[in-house]
């Protein structure tokens, strides 16, 4: 237990020192450094942003002439040159808007959705995996031929349902979990590379 706390506590730690927003920072560091999600010059959209972790990542792997816009229910404390969007996924003008910013597809798109825990476990694993299915149908519209996707997902009952779902529409996908997500924690990644749309 003491070693979970310390892992746990060493990325929190960082984050602060490091001025990320959360330890999922870490996260998605360590799986682009492994699958090159996201490259410099990208465009990309984070569904599921709050509170800005990945997405103050996104802008650096970016650079000057990527561009990185963040969609949350929650207020979302701005980042420089970050189109922050206050919207729900199942928000049927996500997609107006991508289009309205970036002015084309976007090169990846990543999403670090989470329920509103109620603590009851198959509640919670079935919301956020349909939130997945909610972040796909916008993906489906916004992401260019051969882009990228990386999808937070609760393992369980339907989290290998999602993944073969998924796995149909690029070329190479892969469901893995980062060494800064929490040993007992139960969620997984699931890389997508390669959309054939």
């Amino acid at each position: 237990m003491k070693l979970i706390d310390a892992r746990k506590d060493h990325y929190r730690k960082l984050a602060h020192e490091e001025g990320y927003r959360s330890r999922s920072s870490y996260k998605l560091k360590e799986l682009n450094k492994s699958y090159r999600i996201i490259g410099p010059g990208y465009f990309v959209l984070d569904l599921g942003c709050a509170p800005g972790g990945w997405t103050q990542v996104a802008t650096q792997l970016v650079g000057n002439k990527g561009k990185v816009m963040g969609v949350d229910t929650s207020f979302v404390e701005e980042i420089p040159g970050v189109h922050i969007l206050k919207a729900s996924v199942d928000s049927d003008y996500i997609a107006e808007e991508v289009f309205s910013f970036f002015g084309k597809k976007v090169n990846a798109v990543i999403c670090d959705l989470s329920p509103q825990v109620t603590g009851n476990w198959a509640i919670d694993h079935s919301r956020q995996i349909s939130l997945n299915y909610a972040a796909e149908k916008i993906m489906e519209k916004v992401l260019e031929k051969k882009g990228n996707a990386l999808f937070k997902v609760f393992d369980g009952e339907y989290s290998n349902e999602f993944y073969q779902f998924m796995k149909k529409k690029f070329s190479k996908s892969k469901l893995t979990k980062p060494k800064a997500s929490r040993k007992p924690s139960s969620e997984l990644y699931c890389t997508c590379l390669g959309y054939s749309n």
